[in-house]
């Protein structure tokens, strides 16, 4: 899974009205658990062309983009660099083959990424790794739905299972709830996305 070498032939022609339309939604979902970030460091996982993390990037005093497509990091940076935006560094990394070591983060979300990833408890590990104590995991994804059978993506997820999964790596405090409902929206199905917040330890509130 991950996908990456699909990406790589979609990254110029990515940004559809369809899929801007539902990144603004997905950061709002976002947003909404995001609290007193402006001295925070954030990393996008997965980020794609930066759709949800450009509309981000005012709350937080830095963002990371990551993705492990470099078509799609080079988009990123085109945006970057024509926004003149001052508190964004892009990097291309496969966080499924590589152990990160380098990066670490306050906040890591992701929005329709989890689906893509093979091994989805081994990921969570690792960007539970890369949060500073107290730190957020915040993931964007489909719910599961019985009519998507692909060898390419998971058919989303069951809200209580990934939060059971997130307690036994270590997260605390995981809320969720399903926040938009849209038609053709997952492999041409109908369908409904949800967003879950997970925290890191028992620290401070991040």
């Amino acid at each position: 899974m991950g996908n990456t070498d699909k990406f790589e032939q979609m990254a110029t022609k990515y940004d559809s009205p369809a899929r801007i339309e539902v990144a603004v939604k997905a950061a709002d979902a976002i947003r909404s658990y995001v609290q007193d970030a402006s001295h925070k460091h954030a990393i996008d996982f997965g980020c794609g062309t930066g759709l949800v993390g450009l509309e981000l990037v005012s709350d937080f005093r830095s963002i990371l983009f990551m993705d492990s497509s470099p078509n799609m990091i080079h988009e990123v940076d085109k945006k970057i660099a024509a926004a003149d935006i001052q508190n964004a560094s892009t990097v291309c990394f496969d966080l499924e083959q590589y152990q990160m070591k380098e990066w670490s983060a306050d906040y890591i979300f992701m929005s329709q990424v989890l689906l893509h990833i093979a091994d989805v408890e081994s990921i969570l590990s690792r960007l539970y790794g890369m949060l500073n104590e107290g730190g957020h995991v915040i993931i964007v994804d489909f719910d599961r739905h019985e009519g998507i059978d692909s060898e390419l993506v998971h058919p989303g997820f069951v809200q209580a299972e990934l939060a059971a999964m997130m307690t036994g790596i270590g997260y605390t405090d995981i809320q969720s709830h399903t926040f938009y409902e849209g038609e053709r929206l997952f492999m041409n199905q109908d369908a409904t996305m949800f967003v879950l917040d997970a925290r890191k330890g028992n620290g401070a509130q991040a």
